[in-house]
Protein backbone atom coordinates (compact mmCIF):
# COMPACT_ATOMS: atom_id res chain seq x y z
CA UNK A 1 0.00 0.00 0.00
CA UNK A 2 1.40 3.43 -1.12
CA UNK A 3 2.41 5.27 2.09
CA UNK A 4 1.32 9.16 2.73
CA UNK A 5 4.52 10.68 1.37
CA UNK A 6 4.15 8.73 -2.02
CA UNK A 7 0.36 9.53 -2.15
CA UNK A 8 1.56 13.01 -1.77
CA UNK A 9 4.42 12.62 -4.46
CA UNK A 10 1.25 11.20 -7.04
CA UNK A 11 -0.34 14.21 -5.92
CA UNK A 12 2.27 16.46 -6.73
CA UNK A 13 2.41 14.53 -9.94
CA UNK A 14 -0.92 14.58 -11.06
CA UNK A 15 -1.01 18.38 -10.24
CA UNK A 16 2.01 18.93 -12.39
CA UNK A 17 0.64 16.50 -15.25
CA UNK A 18 -2.88 17.93 -15.28
CA UNK A 19 -2.96 21.96 -13.43
CA UNK A 20 -6.01 22.14 -15.12
CA UNK A 21 -8.17 19.46 -14.68
CA UNK A 22 -12.10 20.22 -14.35
CA UNK A 23 -15.86 19.01 -14.36
CA UNK A 24 -16.09 18.38 -18.54
CA UNK A 25 -19.44 18.06 -18.52
CA UNK A 26 -20.70 21.42 -19.89
CA UNK A 27 -23.37 23.27 -17.69
CA UNK A 28 -24.39 26.71 -16.97
CA UNK A 29 -25.60 26.14 -13.28
CA UNK A 30 -26.07 23.79 -10.90
CA UNK A 31 -29.35 22.19 -12.05
CA UNK A 32 -27.88 21.86 -15.61
CA UNK A 33 -24.89 19.87 -13.46
CA UNK A 34 -27.46 17.59 -11.44
CA UNK A 35 -28.71 16.05 -14.62
CA UNK A 36 -25.98 16.02 -16.68
CA UNK A 37 -24.38 13.94 -14.09
CA UNK A 38 -26.87 11.52 -13.67
CA UNK A 39 -26.80 11.17 -17.67
CA UNK A 40 -23.19 10.72 -17.43
CA UNK A 41 -24.02 7.31 -15.52
CA UNK A 42 -22.27 4.58 -17.47
CA UNK A 43 -21.43 6.83 -20.66
CA UNK A 44 -18.97 9.56 -21.43
CA UNK A 45 -18.64 13.15 -20.72
CA UNK A 46 -18.31 13.71 -24.77
CA UNK A 47 -21.76 11.90 -25.39
CA UNK A 48 -23.85 14.06 -22.86
CA UNK A 49 -22.12 17.43 -23.49
CA UNK A 50 -23.60 16.55 -27.38
CA UNK A 51 -27.05 15.42 -26.14
CA UNK A 52 -27.40 18.39 -23.85
CA UNK A 53 -26.15 21.33 -25.90
CA UNK A 54 -29.48 20.82 -27.29
CA UNK A 55 -31.34 19.48 -24.24
CA UNK A 56 -30.58 22.23 -22.06
CA UNK A 57 -31.69 24.93 -24.42
CA UNK A 58 -34.96 23.06 -24.62
CA UNK A 59 -35.53 22.44 -20.81
CA UNK A 60 -33.93 25.58 -18.73
CA UNK A 61 -35.75 24.89 -15.10
CA UNK A 62 -37.65 21.68 -13.41
CA UNK A 63 -40.88 22.94 -14.51
CA UNK A 64 -39.88 22.13 -17.98
CA UNK A 65 -39.00 18.93 -17.77
CA UNK A 66 -42.40 18.08 -16.49
CA UNK A 67 -44.60 19.27 -19.11
CA UNK A 68 -43.61 17.22 -21.73
CA UNK A 69 -44.45 13.37 -22.05
CA UNK A 70 -42.07 11.04 -20.68
CA UNK A 71 -41.96 9.36 -24.27
CA UNK A 72 -40.64 13.02 -25.52
CA UNK A 73 -37.95 12.96 -22.96
CA UNK A 74 -36.84 9.76 -23.84
CA UNK A 75 -36.65 10.88 -27.20
CA UNK A 76 -34.72 13.93 -26.18
CA UNK A 77 -31.85 11.68 -24.50
CA UNK A 78 -32.48 8.91 -26.60
CA UNK A 79 -28.69 8.18 -27.77
CA UNK A 80 -27.86 7.91 -24.27
CA UNK A 81 -27.46 4.42 -22.27
CA UNK A 82 -30.53 3.70 -19.93
CA UNK A 83 -32.38 6.75 -21.63
CA UNK A 84 -35.87 5.54 -20.29
CA UNK A 85 -34.64 5.16 -16.95
CA UNK A 86 -33.24 8.41 -16.73
CA UNK A 87 -35.99 10.12 -18.51
CA UNK A 88 -37.96 8.94 -15.78
CA UNK A 89 -35.38 9.72 -12.60
CA UNK A 90 -35.22 13.28 -14.13
CA UNK A 91 -38.47 14.08 -13.99
CA UNK A 92 -39.04 12.43 -10.78
CA UNK A 93 -36.37 14.68 -9.54
CA UNK A 94 -37.56 17.92 -11.03
CA UNK A 95 -40.65 17.29 -9.02
CA UNK A 96 -39.21 16.73 -5.87
CA UNK A 97 -37.23 20.20 -6.19
CA UNK A 98 -40.14 22.03 -7.08
CA UNK A 99 -42.16 20.56 -4.51
CA UNK A 100 -39.71 20.40 -1.42
CA UNK A 101 -37.10 23.29 -2.78
CA UNK A 102 -38.78 25.91 -4.85
CA UNK A 103 -37.18 24.27 -7.73
CA UNK A 104 -33.66 24.93 -6.52
CA UNK A 105 -31.01 22.19 -5.98
CA UNK A 106 -29.96 22.06 -2.31
CA UNK A 107 -26.14 22.34 -1.36
CA UNK A 108 -26.45 19.59 1.27
CA UNK A 109 -24.87 16.34 -0.20
CA UNK A 110 -26.89 14.33 1.79
CA UNK A 111 -29.94 15.54 0.72
CA UNK A 112 -29.50 15.12 -2.83
CA UNK A 113 -28.85 11.62 -2.60
CA UNK A 114 -32.65 11.43 -1.96
CA UNK A 115 -33.35 12.81 -4.98
CA UNK A 116 -34.42 9.86 -7.52
CA UNK A 117 -31.21 8.72 -9.59
CA UNK A 118 -28.88 10.46 -7.65
CA UNK A 119 -26.08 8.83 -5.87
CA UNK A 120 -23.42 9.86 -3.47
CA UNK A 121 -21.04 9.80 -6.82
CA UNK A 122 -23.41 12.58 -8.35
CA UNK A 123 -23.71 14.10 -5.38
CA UNK A 124 -20.42 14.86 -4.45
CA UNK A 125 -19.48 15.98 -8.35
CA UNK A 126 -22.45 18.33 -7.99
CA UNK A 127 -21.44 19.91 -4.43
CA UNK A 128 -18.21 19.99 -5.17
CA UNK A 129 -18.40 21.85 -8.63
CA UNK A 130 -21.58 24.07 -8.44
CA UNK A 131 -20.86 24.91 -4.67
CA UNK A 132 -17.67 24.39 -4.19
CA UNK A 133 -17.37 22.42 -1.16
CA UNK A 134 -14.40 20.09 -0.79
CA UNK A 135 -15.51 16.60 -1.63
CA UNK A 136 -14.18 13.44 -3.91
CA UNK A 137 -16.86 11.87 -6.06
CA UNK A 138 -15.18 8.35 -6.87
CA UNK A 139 -16.42 7.28 -10.72
CA UNK A 140 -14.96 4.34 -12.59
CA UNK A 141 -11.48 6.24 -13.32
CA UNK A 142 -10.58 7.61 -9.72
CA UNK A 143 -11.68 3.82 -8.46
CA UNK A 144 -9.03 2.52 -11.67
CA UNK A 145 -6.12 4.62 -10.52
CA UNK A 146 -6.29 4.46 -6.71
CA UNK A 147 -6.48 0.68 -7.04
CA UNK A 148 -3.86 0.48 -9.51
CA UNK A 149 -1.65 2.59 -7.41
CA UNK A 150 -1.70 0.56 -4.35
CA UNK A 151 -3.90 3.22 -2.43
CA UNK A 152 -6.24 1.07 -2.08
CA UNK A 153 -7.05 -2.60 -2.48
CA UNK A 154 -8.62 -4.26 -5.20
CA UNK A 155 -11.79 -5.44 -2.69
CA UNK A 156 -12.88 -1.92 -1.22
CA UNK A 157 -16.08 -0.72 -2.34
CA UNK A 158 -16.32 2.70 -3.80
CA UNK A 159 -17.07 4.42 -0.46
CA UNK A 160 -13.89 2.49 1.09
CA UNK A 161 -11.93 4.04 -1.69
CA UNK A 162 -13.77 7.46 -1.43
CA UNK A 163 -13.13 7.06 2.73
CA UNK A 164 -9.40 6.47 1.89
CA UNK A 165 -8.93 9.72 -0.02
CA UNK A 166 -10.54 11.46 2.36
CA UNK A 167 -8.67 10.29 5.28
CA UNK A 168 -5.11 10.56 2.85
CA UNK A 169 -5.75 13.63 1.03
CA UNK A 170 -5.88 17.17 2.75
CA UNK A 171 -9.12 18.72 2.36
CA UNK A 172 -8.29 21.75 0.51
CA UNK A 173 -7.04 19.46 -2.21
CA UNK A 174 -10.28 17.29 -2.53
CA UNK A 175 -11.95 19.06 -5.27
CA UNK A 176 -9.13 19.57 -7.52
CA UNK A 177 -7.72 15.80 -6.62
CA UNK A 178 -10.97 14.56 -7.44
CA UNK A 179 -10.97 15.99 -11.46
CA UNK A 180 -6.83 15.50 -11.46
CA UNK A 181 -7.72 11.66 -10.60
CA UNK A 182 -10.35 11.72 -13.58
CA UNK A 183 -7.90 13.20 -16.28
CA UNK A 184 -4.84 10.95 -15.48
CA UNK A 185 -7.14 7.74 -15.29
CA UNK A 186 -9.27 9.43 -18.85
CA UNK A 187 -6.09 10.26 -20.69
CA UNK A 188 -2.82 8.48 -19.04
CA UNK A 189 -4.02 5.84 -17.26
CA UNK A 190 -6.24 4.16 -18.86
CA UNK A 191 -8.43 1.19 -18.37
CA UNK A 192 -7.32 -1.19 -21.81
CA UNK A 193 -3.84 0.63 -22.34
CA UNK A 194 -2.36 2.40 -19.46
CA UNK A 195 0.95 4.36 -20.57
CA UNK A 196 3.30 2.67 -17.89
CA UNK A 197 6.35 2.93 -19.85
CA UNK A 198 6.17 6.81 -19.22
CA UNK A 199 4.37 7.06 -16.22
CA UNK A 200 5.70 9.72 -13.58
CA UNK A 201 4.15 7.76 -10.75
CA UNK A 202 5.40 4.50 -12.41
CA UNK A 203 8.77 4.07 -9.08
CA UNK A 204 5.49 3.39 -6.61
CA UNK A 205 2.75 1.96 -8.65
CA UNK A 206 1.85 -1.76 -7.67
CA UNK A 207 0.32 -2.69 -11.13
CA UNK A 208 2.80 -1.08 -13.30
CA UNK A 209 5.41 -2.79 -12.06
CA UNK A 210 4.01 -5.84 -12.85
CA UNK A 211 3.08 -4.96 -16.00
CA UNK A 212 6.79 -3.50 -16.98
CA UNK A 213 7.73 -7.04 -15.59
CA UNK A 214 5.52 -8.76 -18.02
CA UNK A 215 7.04 -6.31 -20.83
CA UNK A 216 10.55 -6.84 -20.01
CA UNK A 217 10.23 -10.51 -19.82
CA UNK A 218 7.58 -11.22 -23.02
Amino acid sequence: MLTKVQWHYCLDEMERMFPDAHCELVHKNPFELLVATLLSAQCTDVLVNKVTKDLFQKYTKPEDYLAVPIEELQNDIRSIGLYRNKAKNIQALSQQLIDLYDGEVPVDRDLLTTFPGVGRKTANVVVSVAFDIPAIAVDTHVERVTKRLGLCRWKDSVLQVEETLMKKTPIELWSKAHHQLIFFGRYHCKAQNPNCPECPLLSVCREGAKRMKKIVTA
